[in-house]
């Protein structure tokens, strides 16, 4: 998915098509956007963990979400190790792409004006994640 890397979840697309929403896998693993405003994802403040919806990594505390008025889940700051980034000149920008460091499902991307103490803003397709409450 992202660039030439290897995954340690290595799926064929039919796998991935299988077992994947038709919007997950269009988002995931064709690098799709989701319509700004549509994720119940935007609504979600309970305590938890996102978790990538291709294989349940988790990527975001919920103490890092903040409602950005961008119309797509967003964050400050994945936990440690859990997202990889490359560049994305598609659609004539250029832009940072983020990615599931361990499936490579593409999640959004990530842009310089976020809150502190980061000033980054994960601006993720809702479709890509699942969200987990704390017990």
């Amino acid at each position: 998915m992202a660039c030439d890397e290897k995954f340690a979840v290595d799926k064929s697309q039919e796998e991935w098509q299988r077992e994947l929403e038709p919007d997950a896998y269009r988002v995931l693993r064709e690098h799709g956007t989701e319509r700004a405003g549509t994720s119940p994802l935007n609504d979600e403040h309970r305590p938890g963990v996102f978790r990538c919806a291709g294989c349940g990594t988790p990527l975001f505390g919920a103490d890092t979400k903040f409602d950005s008025g961008s119309g797509w889940p967003s964050f400050f700051k994945p936990l440690p190790g859990a997202v990889g980034t490359h560049e994305d000149r598609s659609h004539f920008m250029r832009r940072t792409e983020v990615h599931c460091a361990k499936c490579g499902g593409h999640l959004g991307h990530v842009f310089p004006d976020g809150p502190q103490p980061t000033g980054e803003r994960y601006c993720m397709n809702g479709v890509a994640l699942r969200f987990e409450p704390k017990p």
